[in-house]
């Protein structure tokens, strides 16, 4: 059985950033998206330039491995301390258009795209790259990884959350603010009861409904 890797501190987060920086000569741009699972609502994806002359900014990690408190927290320090950021989305009616990649895809091209400032290199979390105007390269495992792509990871989740609790008042019948639109078991019960609503992705519900 493989061993799982160590998760690495915010500090070696940092020290990649720092190391690429010096290799590229860049300023470097972090970039991550958040919703590709869910059987419900747009998916998000965020840029995030960090400001090489702050302090780090402590407990920034993986927004997979913290708890929703701790990212709020660390969403505001964010947004408080760094040179630039955008979020951006990509719709429901673009997911069923042009399929869950290619919207997260143009998710992340929108918040590049949003940034006031142009960033010298652009570091994508996974293995493919948004059609882009500046540099840019992908990070496998990358919020795990570099510093700034962790922070985009945090802003894209947090971001994408708080649609979710909007949706949630919404149409209350769903649960959307527990478990943010992913097919958990009370999800799928809330679908058999209810059927779907405008936030939700035919796409991703057709299997359900054939086998049901």
């Amino acid at each position: 059985m493989a061993k799982t890797a160590p998760k690495k501190t915010t500090e070696e987060l940092y020290a990649w950033d720092r190391q690429t920086v010096t290799s590229s000569g860049c300023l470097l741009c972090g970039v991550d998206e958040a919703g590709r699972g869910p059987l419900a609502g747009d998916v998000y994806a965020a840029a995030v330039i960090l400001d090489p002359e702050k302090p780090l900014i402590e407990g920034l990690n993986d927004s997979k491995k913290m708890s929703e408190k701790k990212r709020d927290q660390l969403f505001d320090a964010i947004t408080a301390s760094c040179l630039a950021y955008a979020v951006a989305s990509a719709s429901v009616e673009e997911i069923e258009t042009y399929n869950i990649l290619q919207a997260a895809m143009l998710a992340m091209k929108r918040a590049v795209e949003q940034l006031p400032i142009v960033p010298g290199l652009v570091l994508v979390d996974g293995n493919r790259l948004p059609e882009l105007s500046v540099p840019a390269q992908t990070v496998v495992k990358g919020d795990a990884t570099s510093a700034s792509i962790a922070a985009a990871s945090i802003l894209a989740k947090v971001s994408r959350d708080c649609t979710m609790y909007e949706l949630d008042k919404q149409y209350p019948m769903y649960g959307f603010a527990k478990h943010k639109g992913y097919g958990t078991k009370a999800h799928y019960a809330a679908l058999t009861e209810y059927g779907p609503c405008p936030a939700h992705r035919p796409s991703f519900l057709r299997k359900f409904y054939e086998n049901n």
